[in-house]
């Protein structure tokens, strides 16, 4: 198995669309196998599920992400644990301990400005939006 996480500095990043990096994780026998860092090269919101699916990922974690994202990774097969924040290792840790606290429920309509000065999606209500499926 082959899970995504949405990366940035060691911590699930919040916003799908907006993500440079996945750390993918191999996982065989319920036990990460091995680890890297994926860039995605600049690709946005609708570019992303061709990156996962080139990486051959089947599982996503994540924060805030999108019904049109949601979408294009289910049409691809990947599943979506959406609404996780936190460290990325850890939340794999807790994904394959069947403990991880994550929102079936998790979506992000905006697209504003204002996560790129230090507002968060995944979750929560930051006051233009809700996120969460809240």
């Amino acid at each position: 198995m082959r899970i995504a996480v949405t990366y940035e500095d060691g911590q699930v990043f919040q916003h799908f669309g907006h993500t440079r990096e996945f750390k993918v994780y191999d996982v065989e026998d319920g036990e990460v196998r091995s680890a890297q860092v994926a860039e995605t090269n600049g690709a946005g919101h609708g570019a992303l599920a061709g990156v996962l699916s080139a990486l051959n990922a089947g599982v996503l974690i994540c924060g805030g992400i999108g019904g049109g994202a949601q979408a294009a990774l289910a049409e691809a097969g990947i599943q979506i644990y959406g609404g996780v924040s936190g460290g990325a290792d850890e939340a794999v840790a807790s994904f394959l301990a069947g403990t991880l606290a994550y929102d079936p429920d998790v979506c992000c309509s905006h697209h504003g400005e204002h996560h790129h000065q230090g507002g968060e999606c995944g979750g929560h209500s930051c006051g233009e939006h809700t996120c969460g499926g809240q």
